[in-house]
């Protein structure tokens, strides 16, 4: 075997062995002893290609494979305690990990790495839990589900259990104007479905204020928090309690009697947007507080992909505020039912640009209550997100950085793509429940991409930039 032979190669050198580990000294890491039983970390085995000029051929290309073998690919190299193998792990984990013996490094969690891994995962459940309340909403939006429930208590309430529990919360919602205009003659089936999945959007809602609310209290219990993530994670739990407080307000605007008796009744597109908002803000509290934990250093190699980075930085930030945008205006088109209108691409209708997008008076009505106007800007906006995604990759292809962070950048190109193509096939299809849902998931799953690309380029410490090279070694 050749590995055999390496080590045999090694015992009979022994000068050269001594002049390796004092090589490895220099850069702060422990040469492994050599033996049958251990073999060197990745991070050392490729410190130590550099460093036998004089070993045979075999013997390199052995070290050559090895490395390749351990993790060329991965994102950044781990250095832990003692003995171990590269893997192909997610990018936060790694950077967590060699972040670990940096000096002035501030982490969010105390008690070391298990604590942070646990802080983590409980973080990263929370934000899939949102992401989990954005899709049903959608769904209970498609449905015209978010009108059934015609009363609100903050704690909630038990759904009805007989008969008569139903028919009384049947009169209550034949009461409201989407029954007499909209649903009349439903029978209590068909109001039975649309009273589920307006009482799972809620209760899923509540669940998850307990799902975060026992494990925050037990994490402080065992101090693993700091004051300043305390804080931080207190305001998103603020938030999410009046989330619950921002959903009634809008739902209340849909019991309302619409000013005129031509218009179907529906939720005020204002407070469906400012809902919506308040969600997506949340989603990315969590997600970007748990990235802070996992992965308290950006990933880097050399002092050449900190620069890279910096100048991806610079792009983008403001493509992910243009993606927010979009996002945002899209729930303006399904508060003012605006998908259902002008049902053709690239044109609407007969025309690129309708005639009435400023027929409402004062003008900055048409931008929020005037159909056509409204997808109009969601037209526009969805098309220069992708071009400005598209103009980030193009860009990026130039620069010397991360390898994870040129994946991510193409990953998030190819999103944006086909959250176009949604976006579109959706108008197209007349917005049918999967699609708009696919639609609205797929904003934000975009958005996500934004987040994670911003967090990734985001300034390394100092003491992360002293221990880089100028440039990364190939080999």
């Amino acid at each position: 075997m050749l590995e055999s032979r390496l080590i045999s190669l090694l015992r009979q050198n022994k000068d050269l062995g001594v002049k390796i580990s004092s090589n490895l000294g220099k850069w702060g890491f422990a040469a492994a002893k050599i033996s049958n039983e251990a073999s060197f970390s990745t991070l050392n085995q490729y410190r130590l290609l550099s460093s036998l000029p004089k070993l045979a051929p075999y013997s390199r290309n052995f070290v050559r494979r090895t490395f390749v073998n351990y993790g060329l690919r991965s994102f950044h190299q781990l250095n832990h305690k003692g003995v171990h193998r590269a893997s192909f792990r997610k990018i936060s984990t790694v950077a967590a990990s060699a972040a670990e013996n940096k000096e002035g490094l501030k982490f969010l969690v105390t008690a070391g790495p298990h604590a942070r891994k646990m802080v983590g995962i409980w973080l990263f459940a929370s934000a899939a839990w949102v992401f989990s309340m954005v899709v049903l909403g959608g769904i209970t939006r498609l449905t015209r589900s978010g009108l059934s429930m015609t009363d609100w208590k903050f704690t909630g309430s038990l759904p009805p259990l007989t008969d008569e529990d139903w028919l009384v919360e049947f009169e209550k919602y034949k009461q409201s104007p989407e029954y007499k205009r909209v649903n009349k003659g439903m029978n209590i089936e068909d109001f039975k479905f649309i009273y589920w999945m307006e009482y799972a959007h809620r209760m899923w809602g509540r669940a998850l204020g307990i799902m975060f609310a026992l494990p925050f209290s037990y994490f402080l219990r065992k101090g693993y928090i700091t004051v300043r993530l305390g804080f931080r994670l207190s305001g998103l739990f603020a938030l999410g309690a009046g989330q619950g407080l921002i959903g009634w307000w809008m739902v209340k605007s849909g019991l309302e009697e619409p000013a005129s008796e031509y218009v179907e009744p529906r939720v005020s597109p204002y407070r469906l947007a400012a809902h919506l908002t308040s969600a997506f803000a949340i989603y990315c509290g969590l997600f970007w507080t748990a990235l802070s934990v996992v992965m308290p250093e950006p990933p880097a190699e050399s002092l050449a992909c900190v620069r890279g980075a910096a100048k991806v930085r610079r792009l983008a930030l403001p493509v992910g505020i243009l993606v927010g945008i979009t996002a945002i205006s899209g729930a303006f088109v399904a508060g003012n039912d605006a998908g259902r209108a002008f049902n053709t691409f690239p044109k609407m209708g007969d025309t690129w640009i309708p005639d009435d997008i400023f027929s409402m008076k004062p003008l900055i009505r048409n931008f929020f209550e005037n159909t056509s106007t409204v997808q109009l800007d969601h037209r526009i906006l969805a098309t220069a997100t992708l071009a400005a995604i598209g103009g980030l990759w193009l860009s990026a292809r130039k620069l010397d950085m991360h390898p994870a962070v040129r994946h991510l950048i193409g990953s998030t190109m190819g999103m944006a793509a086909l959250q176009v193509t949604l976006g579109i096939s959706t108008l197209l299809s007349y917005v049918p429940v999967s699609l708009g849902t696919a639609h609205q998931a797929g904003a934000l799953t975009l958005l996500t991409f934004m987040i994670l690309l911003n967090h990734t380029v985001r300034r390394s410490s100092p003491s992360l930039l002293k221990t880089l090279p100028s440039v990364a070694k190939m080999v």
